[in-house]
């Protein structure tokens, strides 16, 4: 498999939020990805790294004035609110009558913020020049024999190939709190504190529930122990106590699922067909080639209505870069979805037109959402968020053939701008510790970010950073064609050191990365 290749570009400080506003407010770090595995990016992303096209950042999270906690729900366990499901029997009831009430409800699309456009134009600035033909590696032969020269680091032939067997293990991190893939969180005992006026739903407490369906329970459970009492002069069985259990749960209202609204059968005489189609966006499938020119004018109205954009600035070659090009490699494994991994566009098609695109990366253990563009007039069938309840239904259908699959990454969530907390409606779901990379239960943090718009969400003091760089000597790097250990690559370089720079790379995107994606140096 071809490794991933990346040009650090540092740390970028004081230019504009587009969450407070702030003129010079934003820190953050990043690089130019030329290509990257899957895999590469899963780790990533568990590391507070997002992509823009190509380019790949991460907030400085203790410098940036509007922290971004990278967000994931637990999509087999997610349950629909009821500001969700109003969003569903809306989009029902105008695909079969054709009803266009406007129901209040939340108008977010998921991640299309200002804030983007923003990182992607400094992306522009940033982007490489580098020929191609430098960032094609020579023979393997050539490049295991310049990792052999540094004897000293006992980088021999043998540890390279564990490396290779191990970085086919997943990489998710975890610590005692953290649910493996596909099992609920277990959150600790901990005092919620009520969120402030006017800053959103209290997410710490469980969702309400109708009076006439805790009446229906009760009754059900006098009836259950009246038919129990009954029986006691009989011994009752166990598998009889079972079979009286099953029957009054299914007299029960079952909570609607979003497969519920979602895959309804509809009248035949439906008003609208919708129908939402996944074709790859890189490289581009046919499908998408033949689709891009309609996608990119509903992505021009959509800038212009939603962003304010001049007539003239969401040019097709920004569409281009900001929302086609990724660095990622398309893959297919004999136990990941039949789509394969890698960037895709899920397109929503409305009586043979396209009304909205959900930029999406399918990875190991998700579905990670890039961006949400949208036709303007179709504004009433909120569309960001009925997107993100279909994104979520797709992670789970993926999940049927990639067991390891059972995550939606809605991208960052911002507890300082209270438009951005949104997000955390999708429950369950954690948050990403800055300083650990544990995944911690949103509703644990909640207290910790009311009080401190940074802070470390790991609450176990012992735990570290498993993932940082222990052998700076290790990272790989790209010079002159070839592939070596930084250690080699240092005895060889002329001119100033470079140490500080590779090591603040390494820091940031951990030893697991460091070793397998090549840091080109020219």
């Amino acid at each position: 498999m071809a490794a991933a290749v990346v040009e650090y570009k540092g740390w970028k400080e004081g230019y504009r939020c587009g969450y407070c506003g702030s003129e010079r407010g934003k820190v953050s770090a990043g690089m130019w990805a030329h290509s990257m595995t899957v895999q590469d990016y899963q780790d990533l992303i568990d590391r507070g790294w997002r992509r823009s096209g190509k380019y790949v950042y991460k907030p400085i999270m203790n410098q940036t004035c509007c922290p971004q906690y990278t967000i994931r729900c637990q999509a087999l366990h997610f349950q629909t609110s009821k500001s969700h499901k109003k969003v569903l029997k809306k989009m029902l009831k105008f695909i079969s009558k054709g009803d266009v009430s406007k129901v209040a409800s939340e108008e977010e699309p998921m991640d299309s913020h200002i804030e983007d456009v923003v990182t992607c134009d400094f992306a522009y600035k940033s982007e490489s020049h580098v020929s191609q033909s430098e960032l094609t590696p020579l023979s393997v032969d050539h490049t295991e024999r310049v990792e052999n020269e540094d004897k000293g680091t006992g980088e021999t032939k043998e540890e390279v190939s564990e490396q290779k067997v191990e970085s086919g293990s997943p990489q998710i991190s975890a610590d005692k709190d953290t649910p493996a893939p596909g099992e609920p969180s277990h959150s600790a005992k901990t005092v919620h504190a009520p969120p402030k006026p006017g800053k959103g739903a209290d997410l710490s407490k469980p969702p309400c529930r109708k009076a006439k369906d805790i009446r229906k329970e009760r009754k059900l459970q006098k009836l259950l122990q009246n038919q129990m009492c009954t029986l006691e002069g009989s011994q009752l069985q166990a598998g009889d106590q079972v079979l009286l259990l099953q029957n009054s749960k299914s007299k029960t209202n079952q909570p609607k699922t979003i497969e519920d609204f979602v895959f309804v059968s509809l009248p035949d005489d439906a008003r609208h067909k919708l129908e939402v189609r996944v074709v790859r966006s890189s490289p581009p499938s046919s499908q998408f080639k033949a689709t891009v020119q309609e996608s990119y004018q509903v992505y021009k109205r959509y800038q212009m209505v939603i962003h304010k954009d001049p007539p003239d600035k969401p040019t097709i070659n920004q569409f281009t870069r900001f929302l086609c090009d990724s660095p990622l490699e398309a893959e297919n494994a004999p136990n990941g979805p039949e789509c394969g991994y890698g960037s895709f566009h899920q397109q929503y098609w409305l009586d043979g037109k396209i009304i909205a695109v959900g930029v999406i990366d399918i990875l190991p253990y998700c579905v990670s959402s890039v961006y949400l563009y949208y036709d303007p007039d179709y504004s009433f069938l909120s569309l960001g968020v009925y997107s993100a309840l279909r994104e979520i239904a797709f992670t789970r259908q993926l999940h049927e053939k990639a067991p390891d699959l059972c995550f939606y990454y809605m991208g960052f969530y911002i507890h300082s701008c209270p438009k951005m907390r949104y997000k955390g409606q999708y429950r369950p779901s954690d948050l990403l510790c800055p300083e650990t990379y544990a995944w911690t239960p949103i509703e644990q943090c909640l207290p910790l970010l009311e009080h401190s718009k940074y802070c470390r969400l790991n609450q176990d003091v012992k735990a570290v950073d498993e993932g940082c760089v222990k052998e700076l000597g290790r990272v790989r790097v790209l010079h002159k064609r070839t592939v070596m250990p930084y250690s080699v690559y240092k005895k060889r370089r002329k001119g100033p050191s470079d140490e500080a720079s590779v090591q603040q790379y390494a820091s940031l995107v951990g030893q697991t990365c460091s070793e397998r994606m090549l840091l080109f140096r020219s």
